[in-house]
């Protein structure tokens, strides 16, 4: 599911709410965990998951095309971990 379909879907299920309202509430969701996420904190959806920043430290990598070697620099990755619930649903439980 891709955000356009996600904001149709909830707007489809609150037909209350208009559209553009529902995808400023999407979009302020979003913003609010990448900006959190941003700031090193861990944002956790209580049953879903939570998404967190890993960090990896600098290390020598190889071209895989020459095989010379690379410096790779240290990089923060964003790190998702399911929840009990979605694991569970996920697996037919």
């Amino acid at each position: 599911m891709i955000r356009s379909e996600l904001i149709q879907k909830i707007a489809d299920e609150n037909p209350h709410l208009y559209q553009r309202d529902v995808e400023r509430i999407v979009n302020t969701i979003f913003e609010e965990i990448i900006d959190a996420m941003a700031q090193g904190d861990r944002v956790e959806l209580r049953g879903f998951g939570a998404f967190s920043v890993k960090k990896r430290e600098a290390r020598t990598g190889r071209n895989p095309r020459t095989g010379a070697s690379v410096d790779v620099d240290e990089k923060h990755v964003p790190f998702f971990k399911t929840g009990k619930l979605l694991r569970d649903r996920l697996n037919g439980k």
